[in-house]
Formats: C-alpha cells, structure tokens, sequence
C-alpha cells in the first residue's frame, strides 16, 4: 500500500467515525431533580448538538440544528431552547458559552443560506450565484400619550408664527393677508375619554381593581344600614338576659376591633401613598384598602345586631345607624380619593384620612366604646402639632441655606428635602387625626409609629442636603437645632403614644416598687459575667426594696384588724432580711468584679428577694398580672376578629385555590365560638377585678382560645400562598402574623396569671355551678308561667346533640376529678373541678334549650327537673372533692366522693334519657327486658297448638322483627318522632317474636332441644339490646364516628341470630331455610349502600377490590352449585350454596359500601377526617367484653376452662386500653389530660394485676373463699375501666368524620349503583333458586334464574371496572403532574431570559413580599412530603389530598421565584435562585411520579418502596438548599421576619400536635440538645458583640440561631417523652418557650432570642437613634 493509499484509507476511516466533525466542549449539566453537577460533553456539528459521556464516548442524545429555537450565552451558562421538539430547556455550566454560541449561529448560518439558495428556481443551489435581498424600511411610529383636561385660567398671547413660502411644483402661488381673529375665553369640562387615561402600571391596575371592588362593597353595606335586625322575641329569664348582655358585648367588641383595622387602614393608606408613585408599593396599598373595605362590610352586620339590641333595651338604634353611616360615607370619599389614576390633590386624601378618623371616634362614643379620654387625644394632637411647627422652622432654616448655595443642583436637593419634610408632618398630623380615637390598638399604633419614621427620615434628609450645600457653621448649627427640635417633638408625641399603650394606671400603692423589683432582678439574672453592671442594677434593686418595706409597714399601723398587721409586719421584716443578704453579696461582688462565686451568691440572693417580693406583694402582682391577661386577651380577640375578616374576603375572591380553604373555613369557625367567651371573660373580670371565679373564667377562656387559635394561623398561612389576589393574600399573612404574636402573649399572660390565681379553683367551680342552679330555678319558673323563649339560634337538633355532648364532657371530667382527688393533687383537681363545671354550663344550656322548644309543658318539666337534678348533685361532688383532696389518704372521704359520683353519673343519664325520642328507645329497652324475663323461668309453658302453627307464627314473627331492626335503623337518622315510632314498633314486634319463640320452645322434643331454643332467644334479646343502644347513641350524636357502622353491625347481629333460631327451630324442606336466612341477610345490608357517607370497616381501597374479587369468585362458584343442585335435585347441597353465596354478597357489599365511601373522601374537594386521640367505642367495647368476663368470674357455676377464658379475656383488652392510653398520653398537647391517661393506665394495670393473682388461687383451689375473693377484686377493676371509658368519651378526643363533596358523591355513584342493582338481583336470583329447589321442572323460572345471574356478572364486572377507573389519586396524581410541568416551562424561559439579561423586574411588590411567599409556599411543602409518601405507601383515600394540595403551592411559588429572580441585581444568584426551584420542582415530579405508581396499594407499594424513599430524599434536600438560600439572601438583606416566624412556629410546635414514640433515649437527646444549647449561646454572644461593631454580619449570625432553635425544639418533644421521671419531661417541655423569652440559659451578656431577632427587624437603615 503506498503514502497516498494509506493517507486516503486514514481519511475515509476518520471520516466514517461517529465523532468525526466534532467539536466538543468539556461543560457540567446538572442531575435532574438534585442540586448536584456532573461533567459532560457537549458537541457542535454541522448539522446536529450531542450529548456525549466523557468517560465512555457514548452518544446519549443529539438534536438536530434546524430543530433548535434559539439559544443564549452568559459568562457561566449556555441554554438551549428546543421549541416544540422537547419540554424544558438544555442549560449547562460551562465558560465557553461564548465561542459555542458563535459555532452554533456559524452552522445555522450555512444552513439557512443553503435553504434559501435552493429556493430559487433553476439555480439548484448554486453557491456563486447573486444573492437578492429585500429591503423592508420600517414605518414610522405613532406614539399615543395621556392628555390631561385641567381647568385652568386663560392666557392671552399669539399663536401666529412667522409663514415660510415655498414655491411649488406649478410656481408661485396666490395667498392671501389677514388677521388672526381676537381671542376668545371658553372652558370645557366633563369626563376624561377613557382612551386618553393614563397608562397604569399592571400594579396600579391591580389597585384600581381592588379599589373599585371595595368601593362596591362598601357602598352595598352602606345600603343595608337603614335598618336594623330582627329580633326573635326573648324571654326575661336569667339565660335571656345574659345572652343580650353577651351579644351586646360581643357585638362592641366586633365593632371596636373592626373600626380599630379601618382607622389603621386609612392611616396605612396615608403613609404608603406618600412617596413618589413609581415607588409606591401598590400591593400594600391594595392590602390596606382590602382591610378598610372587608372590615367595614362585617361592621355594617354587627351595627344592625347592636342598633336592634339598644332597640329591645327601650334605647335607641338611629343615631348608631347614622354614625355607621357616615363612616362608611367618609371611607367612600377616601377610596375615591385614593385612586391611582385620580387628579386630585394629596390634600383631598389627608381630608378624606381626616374625615374617617372622626367619623370612627363618632361611632365609637355612640357604642359606649370609646377607650381614650378627650384629653388625651387632645395632648394628643397638640404634641403632632408641635412637631408639624418644629419642621416648619426646620423648613425655614433649610430655605435660607437654599438660597446662601450658590449650586443650582444642591440648591434644588435642599429644596425637595425640605418640601419632603413639610409634607411629612402634615401627614403625621393627618395620621393622628385618623387613629386617635383608636389609640389604644397595637396596629394604629404602629401607624403613628411609622408615620414618626417618615418624619425621621425626612429630618434626616433635609439635615444632610444642608450639609452637602454649604459649609456655613452658622446656618448649619441652625439647621441642627430645628432637626434637634423635630425629633424632641416627636420623641415626646410617640412617649406619650407608648405611655398609653402600656395600659391602666396603677394596680396599686406597690405597684411602682413591684414592677421595678421584678425588672431589675431580670436584669441582674441576664447581667451575669458583667459584675459593674451587677452591682448597679443591685443599688437600684435596694432603694426599691427599701420603698416597698415603708409602704408595707404604712399599711399595718393603718390596720385596725391586728390579725392582718401582724401578717404585713411579717411580710415587711422578711423583705427587709431578704435586702440585706442582697446589698451584702452586691457588696461582695463588687470588691472582687471577676469572682464568678460572687456574682451566683449575688443572683441567688436577688432570687430569693424575688421570692420574698412575690410573697409580700402578692396581691399586687396578682392584679397585674390579670390586667395583663384582660389585655392580651382583649388584642387575641380582636386579632382573631381580624383575621376571620380576612379569611372571609380571601375565599370570597374569585381566583382561589380550594386546597387548604376548606381547613381555614373550619378552623374560623372553631374560633368564631371561642371568641364570644374570651370575650365575656374579660368584661366580666374588668366589672369584677376582686372576683376569683371572674378571673378565673377569663383564664380559662384564655387557654381554651389558645388551640383554635393556632390552628387558624397554621391554616392562614397555608392558605396565603394559594390566595392569586395579591392584596387578599397580604391581608391574610398581616392578620395571621398578628394573631401569631397575640397567641403568644396571650398564651405568656395565661400561664402567669394562673400561677397567681390557681389554688382557687374548686371554689371558683362551686360557685359557678351554685349560680348555674339559681338560673335554673327562674327557667323553670318562666316554664310554668308560658314564658319560656328559645335563644336565636336554637333548634331541637342542636340543643339535642349538645345535651349528649355536654353529659360526655362532664362524665370525662369527673373521672379525671376522681383521678386527681386520689392522688392529692391540688392543681390538677382544681382544673378538673373547673372542667365540670364548664360542661355543666353548656349542659345547663342545653337543657333550657330543649325545654323552651318542647311545646309539652309535661316534658318542659322532666328535662329541667333532671337537669336541675346533675347541677345539684354535682354541687355535692365538688364539696366533697374539696374535703378530700385535703385527706387525700382519708378512705371515708373516698368513698362518699365515689357514691356522689355515681349519684352524679345516673342524674346525667337521667338527663339524657328525657329527650325526646330517647324515652321511647328507653321503653323498648324496658319492653325487652321484661320480655326476655320470661326465659329466666325454669319451666316454660307447653304449646296448645300444632308445630306448623308454631313455625309459621316463628316465620312470620322474624320477618317482622327483621323488618323492625331495618326500620330502626333508618329511623336513628332522622327525627325524634321517627326513632320514637321505630322504637316503638320494634318493641312490640320484638315482644310477639318472642312468645313465638317461647311457644317455639314448648314444642322441643327434648329438654336439651329446648334449652337450645332458649339460649337463641338469649341471644336475641341480647343483640335487640345493643341495637337500640346504637340507635339511641347515634340519635343523640349524629356526627359521631363509627357509631353508624356500629349500628349497621347490630342489626347484622339481630339478623344473624334470628337465623340461628330458626335453623334450629324450623323444619322445612331442605334449602328452603338457608333461602329465608340469606334473604333476611341481603335486606340488613342493603342499608348499607343507602348513604355511605362513613365508614363501614377498616379495610384500605385496595383490600376493598381484592375482597370484592374474592368474594365475586366465590360467588360464581355459589351460583353455578346453585343451578346445579337445584336441576339436580341435590337439596343439601344446594343449601350449602344458598349459604356460600350469602355470605359472599354480604362481605361483597360491604366492601362495595367501603370502597364507594373511600372514593367519596378521596375527592380533592371532600374534607378529610382527622384521626381523634383516643376511639372511645374502642373503650366502650372494652369495657363491656370486661365487665361480661367479670360477671362469668362471679358465678358460682363457673367451671376453670371458663375461669381461664375470663382471665384471658381480660388481660387482652386491659392490656389494649393500656396502651391505648400510652399512645393517647403521648400524642396529646394537654398536660392535664396526659396525665389523666397515664394515670388510669395506671390504675386498671394493677387492679388487673391484683385481679389475676386472685384468678390464679382460684384456679389452684375453687373455695368459696377464693371465689369471693376473685368476685370482690373484679369490683376495682371495674371501677378503673368505668372511670377510664368515662374520661376517653370527653367529645374533644373523638375523630372528626369527612365531610363528603358533591363531587365525591357524584363520583360515588358507579359504584353504588353497580352494587345496589349486583345485590337486588341476587336477591331475586336466591327467590327464584327457592322456588325451582320444590319445583325444578318449571322451564319459565330456568330463564328468570339465567336473566339474574347475567344480571349479577354484569353489575360485578361494572363494580370492579368502576373501582380500578376511580382509584383514588390517579386522577389529581395526572393533574398534578401537569401542573408541574407547566411551572418547569415557566421556571425555564425564565432562566433563558436571565441568562440573556431580558428578566422583567416585577412590578407592584417588593423583594421581601416575594421572599416570603417563597419561604412560605416551600414551608408548606415541605410539611407535605412526608404525609404524601405515607399516603403512595398505604393510604390511597388520602393520596388525592395530599397530592392535590402539594402541587397547588407550586404555581404561586414559580411565580415569586421568577419575580424575586427579577429583582436579584446578581447574576449568579439569580440562576442559583430559579435553578433550586427548577430542582425542588423537579424532585416533586419525581415523587409524583412514584406516588401515582404507588397509588397507595400496600402491595405495589412494596415494589416502588426503594424509589419512594429516594424521592422523598431529594426532594427534602431539594427544600432545605432553597430554604438555607432564601434564609441567606434575607438575612443579607437585613430581613429577619422569616426566621422570627420560624422560631415561633417552632415554639407553636412544642405546646401543639402529636408524638409519637422517641426513637433514642434520653440520654441521646441530652447530648444533642446540650450541644446546640451551647452553640446557641456563642451565638447569642457573638450577635450581641457584633451589634455594635458589625451590624453587617448579623444577618447571617441570626440565620444560623434560627436554625439552632429549630433543631433544638425538635428535639425537646422526644426528651421530654422518653424522660422517665415527670418532673424533667415538664421542665423539658416547659424550658423551651422560656428561651425566647427569658436570659437564664443564656451566657453572660445573653438575652432572649426574638427581641433581639425583632429588633434587628426593626432597624431600617437611615432610622435616627432617636427612634431606635
């Protein structure tokens, strides 16, 4: 072979390679769904872009050139956009991006000139030939701009201007000469042409929008306040008094609240609109007038309520009517005023501010509700004022250096900074106009606050233009003095605002001395390591000590009663002795300043002067601290107001998601009813401040609120991110935040004031139920005069169920009463005590409800009379409580406490059983029983007829029992009048079943045939019982869980029995029996597919469709044996099948039902049941399985095989309400009721023990000795598991059953449908076998029998076709990824605009706002990944839910993450920004992906398990880098909020929600714990160090705390459950909100976390020390 050969072979075999041409470029994409890069090979052809591995050299992918849409290059990235040929763009890392561009556009180049050459005919693309080109010259633009017609004066002046002559295309042409004709004056008014508005930003649009919406709003309440509400007409009994006093209060304090955010809102209008408009936050505005308009609308109704209560008073409504009027007329003129588009000047709008302001202190006087005296607002005023003079002077002598600057552009700075200043404090006088007669609420206040800030800031301004334009001393020391007067002035105007906020004056003559003891023993506490600083605060802790002991020994030469002198001479010589011992360690401490010895003998010592302070001033303190609750209570309050308002107009927008609304909806609810007594408890603690049990019920109202309350918030927020309406979304964050903080201190206010007032609270109860008894009487007294009135708002219905509610709570809480008694626990009785009384109140309640809507003066009777009947009884159990728990070893004591309680426990029984249709259940009971008597005889009457009679009469008999059992339970959900017919019937029909049973029995051959028949009616009688037992619960309790599929079990039971009876007693021909049986069976559970709204079992979907195939198999088989045998004549045999496909159908239909049910909730708009602490029919059926098996033990025919059954039988269910307990005590959040079940745990463990050592003597010896002993240790047991069963039925433990959507329903259909017409067939196929089993020669039949078996294989075949089409979560699954695969587009021509440097800045919100949506919405999803995991693995009915609402939150954080992208000047941080989102939404589509493959069946779980998991862990990793991103970014922005919400909601998390079992000891968690404790205390230090050196650096310092915090709360549950001794699980428990609110665990220096977090909030730059 020669050169040239081999040279052309080497050509031609490079030439053939596939990576011949290439040219490649070593970049790093990135792996999907994770934040991690891997190197790749990218390669540039002529014709196509490769994805090669850069170890392998394998082609992974390659596009075609022509098929690439465009592309884009920056210093770090190169993107590939693909078009419509592949989803998502192609973006890697590289620092050639440059030259792979230019390689690209070089081929596409040569591409498109090919192309165009072969275009032209005949040339065939010839290279040479000549290019023709066409040249498109642009038109000219036309620009459109606003005009604007203003009404001005006319100026007079020519218009004329000299004429220029050209000569044309003709030559000269002819003109003339003339003049202009004289001026002439003519003004045009009228509406601005639409087409000449000026062009509004999209934010501004949004605002127009939100303000016409709400001037729509505001002007429809307007109109309904020409009149007043309704009223039903009331009664004059204490109950109808007391609810106008309460609605008149709750409507003021509504009221109060509502113009309380209206006067905030204006002012917050005043304040945002006062810059330039291009850097006005619209959204905020829009929020403001969003607040102004939502609240005003809920105003107008609570107007309308208050005017027609004054009205039924003999007062007056009008004038409230007019004043609500204009208020609403002045908030109208400052919508209009505050349109974006409007002319007007600002002037117009601070009159408008002004006008509202006035008309809200007009509303206010005429409600009784104004809480600032006319001085104050007159001082007030004159102090804004005052600084409005002071900037005038300030404006002058900024003039004068203007005009001294010879710098025209220095001079112009000086100028505007000196009309800023002027027009600043012209707005902070608006603004105090506007909130002064709302002063006293924390938002108005933090209005005049910020308007202060403005004014601030102006000053400032103006102070520092002066000093850029001249150097003049003099005009500048002049300049400085005014700027000093402005910021005295304004110092003094926001002391006197803060003056007021801190409350009342003194609670007395200690009060000063107390307040000052108490401050400074905290701040000696939090100066450890600083002794200077020690001993100072030690100097002023004396002379306050000092002052307390004179004013103490005052007051005890002015006692007469020498007894009380010689107590405060006491309490005054302690304090003394307690001073002394601290001015001698600060005296030590001072001598030697590095002694850490000293210093804790200093800090000990001021402890022990705390302790005797609180001792000596008790009272004092006590009135504080309730003073501070009636105040925390009061802003709870009106928070909580505010953010029902919110919510309200949130879901009446119509752009919402309906993913979490639905919890939002109920949570409102939940706290709109905790309002009204929060409420009450105040006023009634401020009219009675020397009331214990007033003080009492406030705090009690204070810790009910305090649960409903954060589950509002957690639901606010959730919903917040779904809200489009960007106005309503703020809105709603601002008043979750603020309810946030409320809850706080509200919680805070609570705990202290109870450890004030605890000890008192038996006789706190025992008076609240003395006056519930006196109420009783004058409601009985109105009954027999005719004058009993129901409440507005009661029905039958609800008085009913809150009748059966109230007597649950009540029995739970005198088990726990019991419980605490015993132990001799002060405190927790006291509770206890409390809590019996608060449901004798709503059974008090209830009871007079039932009686006013019950026509029968009779029945008016009994129910009051059984009511008054509990309140007396319980009266006595509260005494004797208080007696006992003094002697808690005092067995007689004990035992007359536990006879009162059973007293107790049948009076609400008695109550109970009073309502109506109850009593008639009770009758049937009664019927039954004294029917079933007659089996107890020892020799039953003989039959005196034939035994054909007697089995017709049976048959007969058992149709229409069967029947009855139907009716009944259909009956149980309807009226009263309904259950008492249905009842009624069964009675008797029950009583006729039996004498045919006993006449049954006389024809029994034999003594042991009879005995059986016997045993059958037993049976019978038995479960008739538990029928009406269930009926007559689920009638009282309608929405309770479970209790329908207990009911539909009964009547299965009373079914199978009566089967079993006539299997035995009947003789007919063979299969004829098993045909009846089966018939009676289908009839029971065809109620079940009526309305299968709950659940039936607790089979999962998936083991719904594997039993419905099991069972429509052996169904098959059944009917096949059935036309068999039947043709055959095999009767036996075709009994069998009879019996076979009976029992097939009924598990069939239940799974049917189940299924049907699970379809229903699994419907996205469905609400979803939540799990309750403890299922109480759980208990229930313990308890009964108990006391039967007790009751065997008692017996004197008890053999041992039976004695052991008992034994076992007991230990079983014992030991399963043991640990029932354990989980409960370890999910719950109330420490009272934690305590509770561990404490019966407790008890039934050892009276278990103690019962089966006695079990086991008997079981070594059966003596009557041992028997006795068995029968007496069986009584504790009972006890323990009576009480235990008592306290697990409190109605707050139960599950909350799903609401089921019109959606879910409709969705339900096929399956129901396809089961009710499988199970009506079947029914006919069974009569239809019966009948050709006597006859099988009957050809017509044959082919009735064939028409419903295709009958039934077709609807099974539509069943099971329906449960595979409608598995739950396939559906959302299919949306959710479609949804998420839009956001990935969106998320991609983003990041292709970035790169390109063509990423819009978003308009109308600021970087913050969008920093928090974001933090917001992957927060919430965050919380979502596990939930949606366990519902792919096994939860199918949940899997929609979960899904449906993680992908809702992914579109609103898409949207914030391009705009905070927008708005992020850094590169880099841009595309690090929206590549973690890319990546977070990525790993949702993986797990999406998963999930739907998982679709919550166990078994296809177990395949897609490892994949799950992995999911799961990129998609957690994927949420913690953005969130550690977003924390970053805000904290190096200075924007701490985030993380002083997540430090509250890590505190939230401690006092609320379930926990499961530690998986280490608590020794592992010590270690963890004690080492983030410490790195929280460096960095505690270090922030404090750096707060006067670097401020810069403590954003990050602030983001590590949070996330220290974070990790040490969520270890402090799991110590605090896997400690063993109590006393460190409630310290640990109780040490974790103290660290943000105390110093004690903090180093030397240290202080709590969120002041130091909110204050670093608080610290805008450019903010005068003056108002720092």
């Amino acid at each position: 072979m020669s050169e040239i050969e081999a040279k052309v072979r080497y050509v031609k075999l490079a030439r053939s390679l596939k990576t011949y041409g290439v040219s490649f470029f070593l970049v790093k994409e990135k792996m999907k769904g994770k934040n991690k890069l891997v190197p790749r090979l990218l390669g540039i052809t002529k014709e196509c872009v490769m994805r090669v591995d850069e170890k392998t050299k394998e082609v992974i992918q390659e596009w075609n050139l022509t098929n690439i849409k465009r592309w884009a290059a920056s210093p770090k990235s190169f993107t590939l956009d693909f078009g419509d040929y592949q989803d998502g763009y192609y973006s890697v890392q590289t620092t050639e991006g440059e030259q792979i561009a230019q390689l690209i556009a070089g081929y596409i180049d040569i591409i498109l000139k090919k192309k165009k050459s072969k275009d032209h005919f005949g040339l065939e693309g010839d290279e040479e030939s000549t290019m023709l080109e066409d040249s498109v010259s642009p038109k000219k633009s036309t620009v459109l701009q606003q005009q604007y017609n203003r009404v001005g004066k006319v100026e007079h002046g020519s218009v004329a201007l000299p004429a220029i002559m050209r000569s044309g295309a003709s030559g000269p042409e002819n003109f003339q000469v003339g003049s202009m004709p004289p001026a002439q004056q003519q003004i045009t008014s009228g509406q601005m042409h639409r087409g000449h508005m000026p062009p509004l930003t999209s934010a501004q649009q949004a605002l127009t929008g939100t303000i016409n919406s709400s001037m729509q709003a505001v002007q429809a309440a307007q109109a309904t306040l020409d009149d007043f509400d309704t009223l039903p007409p009331l009664g004059q009994d204490a109950a109808s008094k007391a609810w106008r006093k309460n609605k008149m209060d709750e409507s003021k304090h509504e009221i109060h609240s509502q113009v309380d955010a209206i006067t905030a809102g204006t002012a917050s209008v005043v304040n945002l609109t006062a810059g330039d408009p291009a850097e006005t936050d619209y959204t905020a505005v829009g929020c403001a007038v969003t607040t102004i308009s939502s609240n005003l609308t809920e105003m107008s109704r609570g107007v309308k309520l208050l005017a027609a209560l004054l009205e039924d008073e003999g007062g007056s409504g009008r004038p409230l009517l007019q004043a609500a009027k204009g208020l609403a007329g002045a908030v109208s003129e400052l919508l209009r005023s505050a349109q974006p588009a409007s002319a007007e000047p600002r002037q117009n709008l601070l009159q408008a501010a002004g006008n509202v302001g006035q008309a809200s202190g007009e509303l206010l006087q005429q409600i009784g509700e104004s809480d600032t005296d006319p001085h104050f607002q007159e001082v007030l005023m004159q102090l804004a004022k005052a600084v409005a003079s002071a900037a005038a002077a300030l404006v002058l002598k900024a003039k004068s250096v203007a005009q001294r600057t010879e710098d025209s552009g220095l001079q112009t700075q000086v100028i505007a900074a000196a009309t800023q200043c002027a027009l600043s404090t012209s707005q902070l006088v608006a603004c105090t106009k506007v909130v002064a007669p709302t002063i006293s609420s924390p938002v108005c206040q933090e209005q005049l606050v910020e308007a202060g800030r403005l004014v601030a800031k102006a000053v400032e301004g103006c102070v520092s233009a002066s000093q850029a334009a001249t150097e003049d001393g003099q005009l500048l020391r002049g300049v400085g003095a005014a700027a000093t007067a402005v910021t005295q002035a304004l110092n003094e105007l926001l002391q006197h605002v803060r003056a007021h906020a801190t409350g009342a004056g003194p609670a007395g003559r200690y009060d000063q001395a107390t307040d000052t003891i108490l401050t400074v023993t905290e701040n000696i506490f939090s100066s450890m390591g600083d002794a200077g600083e020690m001993v100072r605060q030690a100097r002023i802790l004396a002379q306050a000590t000092s002052d307390l002991v004179n004013a103490i020994k005052a007051d005890a030469e002015g006692e007469s009663d020498l007894e009380n002198s010689r107590k405060l001479l006491s309490a005054a010589k302690i304090l003394a002795d307690a001073t002394a011992k601290m001015v001698e360690a600060a005296k030590g401490a001072a001598a030697h300043p590095d002694s850490e010895e000293q210093q804790q003998r200093l800090r000990e010592a001021a402890e022990g002067l705390r302790m005797a302070t609180n001792a000596a001033a008790q009272n004092a303190i006590k009135k504080k601290l309730v003073q501070r609750l009636e105040h925390a209570a009061k802003q709870a309050a009106a928070s909580a107001t505010q953010t029902i308002a919110a919510a309200q107009h949130a879901a009446s927008t119509p752009k919402v998601s309906a993913g979490p609304q639905p919890l939002l909806v109920q949570s409102c609810k939940a706290v709109a009813e905790q309002i009204p007594l929060l409420v009450q408890g105040v006023r009634g603690s401020q009219a009675q401040p020397d009331s214990p049990s007033a003080q009492l019920a406030l705090i009690a109202a204070s810790q009910s609120f305090l649960q409903p309350g954060g589950k509002m918030v957690a639901a606010a927020k959730a919903s917040v991110p779904t809200i489009q309406d960007q106005a309503s979304a703020m809105q709603l964050s601002q008043c979750a935040k603020n309810l946030g903080t409320a809850l706080a201190e509200l919680r805070t206010a609570a705990q202290k004031a109870q450890e004030a007032c605890g000890p008192l609270e038996m006789d706190s109860a025992l008076s609240v139920v003395q006056n519930l008894e006196r109420d009783l009487q004058e409601v009985k007294a109105a009954a027999r005069d005719g004058k009993l009135k129901p409440l507005p708002g009661e029905t039958m219905e609800k008085c009913a169920q809150d009748l059966g509610n109230s007597t649950k709570a009540v029995s739970s809480a005198i088990a726990q009463l019991l419980g605490e008694v015993a132990q001799g626990n002060e405190n927790y009785a006291g509770i206890a005590a409390r809590d019996v009384a608060g449901g004798l109140r709503s059974l008090a309640q209830a009871a007079r409800g039932v009686a006013a809507l019950t026509s029968d003066p009779a029945v008016q009777a009994i129910v009051l009379d059984t009511a008054s009947d509990v309140l007396d009884k319980a009266s006595s159990l509260i005494e004797e409580a208080k007696k006992a728990t003094g002697h808690p070893g005092d067995p007689e004591n004990q035992q007359r406490l536990a006879q009162v309680a059973k007293a107790v426990t049948q009076a609400l029984n008695r109550c109970v059983s009073c309502l109506p249709g109850q009593r008639d259940v009770d009758n049937a009971l009664r019927a039954v029983g004294d029917a079933s008597k007659r089996l107890l005889s020892d020799s039953l009457p003989p039959s005196t007829g034939t035994f054909q009679e007697a089995q017709s009469r049976l048959n007969e008999a058992a149709a229409g029992l069967n029947q009855a059992a139907t009716e009944l339970v259909q009956a149980s959900r309807g009226t009263p009048q309904d259950l008492a017919r249905a009842s009624g019937r069964f009675g008797q029909d029950f009583s006729t079943f039996l004498e045919a049973g006993v006449e049954m029995a006389g024809q029994a051959p034999s003594q042991e045939d009879r005995a059986q028949v016997v045993s059958n009616l037993k049976g019978i009688s038995m479960s008739s019982s538990k029928l009406l037992l269930a009926a007559k619960a689920l009638s009282t309790d309608p929405a309770a869980p479970n209790l329908k599929s207990q009911l539909a079990a009964a009547a299965r039971a009373v079914t199978d029995s009566i089967n079993q009876l006539i299997t035995v007693c009947t003789q007919q021909a063979p299969g004829q029996k098993e045909c009846d049986n089966a018939l009676r069976e289908l009839e029971t559970v065809r109620e079940l597919l009526e309305n299968p709204v709950q659940p039936i079992n607790d089979m999962s979907y998936f083991g719904c469709l594997d039993s419905v195939m099991e069972n429509s198999k052996v169904l098959g088989e059944a009917m096949t044996g059935i036309s068999q045998n039947a043709k055959n004549g095999n009767l036996p045999e075709f009994g069998e099948a009879i019996a076979t496909a009976s029992k097939a159908l009924c598990g069939f239909t239940e799974a049917a039902a189940q299924a049907a049910y699970l379809v229903g909730v699994s419907d996205p708009n469905s609400q979803a049941g939540q799990q309750g602490l403890v299922e109480p029919t759980q208990f229930a059926r313990a308890n009964q399985a108990i006391q039967m098996a007790c009751q065997s033990l008692g017996e004197h025919g008890c053999t041992q095989a039976q004695v052991l059954s008992a034994a076992t039988i007991v230990a079983k269910h014992t030991s399963a309400l043991c640990n029932s307990c354990r989980l409960a005590s370890a999910r719950t959040a109330n420490p009272t009721a934690k305590r509770q079940f561990v404490q019966s745990a407790k008890e039934v463990a050892n009276s278990t023990a103690n019962l089966v050592k006695t079990i086991k003597a008997l079981d070594g010896a059966f003596t009557e000795e041992n028997r006795a002993q068995c029968q007496a240790a069986t009584a504790p047991l009972l006890e323990a598991v009576d009480n235990l069963s008592a306290f697990a039925s409190n109605p707050e433990f139960a599950s909350i059953p799903a609401q089921i959507s019109p959606e879910g329903r409709a969705a339900m259909e096929p399956i129901v449908i396809s089961a009710k017409t499988m199970l009506e067939s079947a029914g006919g196929l069974i009569q239809t076998a019966r009948a050709l089993a006597v006859n099988p020669r009957d050809p017509p039949r044959w082919s009735v029998l064939a028409g419903h078996s295709r009958t039934v294989s077709d609807s099974i075949k539509k069943l099971i076709t329906s449960m595979r089409d409608k598995a739950p979560g396939q559906l959302e699954c299919e949306a959710a990824i479609a949804a998420l695969n839009s956001c990935l587009r969106d998320l991609d021509q983003a990041s292709l605009a970035a790169v390109s440097q063509q990423l819009a800045p978003r308009e109308g919100i600021s970087q913050e706002a969008l920093h928090t949506q974001m933090l917001t919405a992957v927060q919430e999803i965050s919380h979502l990944i596990e939930p949606l995991a366990s519902a792919a693995r096994a939860e199918a009915s949940q899997l929609g839910h979960k899904v449906s609402q993680m992908a809702q939150y992914f579109e609103p954080l898409t949207l914030a993450a391009v705009g905070a992208a927008s708005k992020t000047l850094s590169h880099p941080q841009q595309m690090a920004l929206l590549d973690q989102t890319k990546t977070l939404a990525e790993s949702a589509l993986q797990l999406l992906y998963t999930a739907k493959e998982a679709g919550g069946n166990p078994k296809q779980a177990a395949h897609t398990q490892e994949a799950l998991e992995e999911a799961v862990q990129m998609m957690t990793e994927a949420v913690e880098d953005l969130t550690t991103t977003l924390n970053e970014a805000a904290s190096a922005a200075g924007v701490v909020g985030g993380m002083v919400d997540s430090i509250t909601q890590a505190i939230n998390q401690l006092d609320e929600g379930p926990m499961g079992e530690p998986e280490g000891s608590f020794v592992d968690y010590q270690t963890t714990m004690v080492r983030t404790a410490k790195a929280i205390a460096v960095t505690v230090q270090e922030m404090v160090t750096k707060s006067n050196t670097s401020p810069e650096e403590l954003g990050p310092l602030a983001n590590q705390l949070t996330s220290d915090y974070g990790r040490l709360a969520s270890q402090a549950k799991p110590a605090a459950v896997a400690a063993e001794n109590e006393e460190v699980n409630m310290e640990v428990a109780a040490t974790f909100p103290l660290l943000l609110t105390r110093g004690h665990p903090l180093p030397p220096g240290g202080t709590s976390l969120v002041p130091i977090m909110s204050a670093f909030v608080a610290m805008p730059s450019g903010t005068p020390s003056s108002l720092s």
